[in-house]
C-alpha cells in the first residue's frame, strides 16, 4: 500500500536511484528553489556539507546567507531557529549527531512545542530540525543513540523516521511545509542506501504509514533503519512458510494508528522492532495501540523488539548485540508463529 503523494511518478520515472543522502539533498534544494524563506544552519554545513556530506553542494547555489555554518552550539542554532521560524522563515536546523539535540532541548521542547498554543495561535513555529538516529557505527555511547522517542512523548512536536530514499525525500519536502516544528531522524548508516527516487516534484504526507510488504501470519512494524531488518527477516521467514507484513510507520507522531490495527487484525500476531532503547520507548506505544484496536484478532501477545537497556558500546561485537538483527526478529516471530 503506497501513501498518496501530490503526484504519481511515472514507471520510466522510478527507475532512477539515488542515495538516502542524495534524496535529502535533492528535497532541500528544491524547497529552496521554491521558497526563499526556506534556509539551512548548523555546524559544517556549508563548506563541508555535513560530516557526512549529505548537503554538499548547496551552498554553491544557494550562498553562505541561506547555508549557514554556525558556531558549535546547538543551543543557539536551535534559538535562531525558533526564532526565524516564528518570524517568518522556515529553517532547517541541522544538528549533526542525534545525541547533540539534549542541548537543543530548552528551544525545542520548551518553546518550539509549545509558541503555536501559548499564543493563542497567533504565532506559529514551521521549523525543522534535522539530525541522525543509530548505532553500529563504532561510535561510541555519545554518538549511537536513537533518540526519536523523547521528542515523540512532547505535544506540539512531529516526529518523522523515514527508512527510504523515496520516503525521506517526500517527507522531507512535507516537514518544511509544515507549519509545525519537526523533528526529522535519519540513520546515519543509511545515507549510501540507494532506491528509486522520481526526480518529479512529490510529497508524501506526515502520519501516513506504508506496508512495504504485505503478508498474512504476522506483522512486523518498524522504524528507520529496523525497516530493513524486518524486511530481511520476513524473506528469512518465508522459506519456512511463515508470510510476514512488513508496516513502516514513517512518522511516530502523527503516529498512523489505523493502517497498523488493521494489518494486525489481518495476521493475529505482531512484533514491533525499533533501535531505541526499549524501556519506555517507541515499542510500548505501538504495541499499546495494537493491543487496544486489535485485541479480539490477537492469537499471541504483541512482543517489543528494541535496543538493549545499556549504552552503546564502542566494541563491535557488543555493539552489534545491543540492538535487534533479522535473525532476531525472525527467531522472535518464529516462537510467536508456534514453528
Amino acid at each position: 500500500m503506497k501513501s498518496p503523494t501530490q503526484k504519481t511518478p511515472s514507471v520510466e520515472a522510478t527507475i532512477r536511484e539515488i542515495t538516502f543522502g542524495q534524496a535529502i539533498n535533492e528535497a532541500l534544494a528544491e524547497e529552496m528553489r521554491r521558497d526563499p524563506t526556506v534556509f539551512i544552519i548548523g555546524e559544517d554545513v556549508a563548506e563541508a556539507g555535513t560530516p557526512f556530506k549529505v548537503l554538499s553542494g548547496l551552498v554553491k547555489e544557494f550562498g553562505k546567507e541561506r547555508v549557514i555554518d554556525s558556531p558549535i552550539s546547538e543551543a543557539g542554532i536551535a534559538g535562531i531557529g525558533v526564532g526565524a521560524a516564528m518570524t517568518g522563515m522556515r529553517p532547517v536546523v541541522d544538528i549533526m549527531f542525534g545525541d547533540f539535540i539534549t542541548l537543543t532541548m530548552e528551544q525545542l521542547v520548551n518553546q518550539a512545542a509549545k509558541i503555536h498554543y501559548m499564543s493563542g495561535g497567533k504565532l506559529k513555529v514551521p521549523l525543522v530540525l534535522r539530525t541522525t538516529l543509530g548505532a553500529t557505527r563504532r561510535s561510541a555511547a555519545q554518538h549511537s543513540q536513537s533518540l526519536h522517542a523523547w521528542v515523540s512523548h512532547i505535544p506540539g512536536l512531529k516526529v518523522v523516521v523515514a527508512a527510504t530514499p523515496y520516503d525521506a525525500k517526500g517527507l522531507l519536502k512535507s516537514a518544511i511545509r509544515d507549519d509545525n516544528p519537526v523533528v526529522f531522524f535519519e540513520d546515519k548508516m543509511m545515507y549510501q542506501l540507494k532506491g528509486p527516487v522520481p526526480p518529479g516534484e512529490y510529497t508524501i504526507p506526515l502520519g501516513v504509514a506504508d506496508v512495504k510488504r504485505a503478508g498474512s501470519d504476522i506483522t512486523l512494524v518498524a522504524t528507520s533503519s529496523m525497516v530493513h531488518v524486518a524486511l530481511a527477516a520476513a524473506e528469512s521467514l518465508e522459506t519456512t512458510g511463515i508470510s510476514a507484513e512488513v508496516v513502516d510507520v514513517r512518522t511516530t507522531v502523527p503516529l498512523d494508528k489505523q493502517t497498523l490495527i488493521e494489518s494486525v487484525k489481518k495476521t493475529s500476531r505482531a512484533i514491533v522492532v525499533d533501535e531505541g532503547s526499549e524501556r519506555y520507548g517507541v515499542t510500548a506505544e505501538i504495541a499499546s495501540v495494537i493491543a487496544d484496536g486489535a485485541f479480539y484478532y490477537l492469537d499471541a501477545p504483541v512482543k517489543r523488539m528494541g535496543a538493549m537497556d545499556v549504552p552503546v558500546p564502542f566494541s563491535p561485537v557488543l555493539e552489534d548485540q545491543t540492538v535487534p538483527t533479522a535473525e532476531s526478529v525472525a527467531a522472535v516471530a518464529q516462537k510467536l508463529c508456534g514453528k
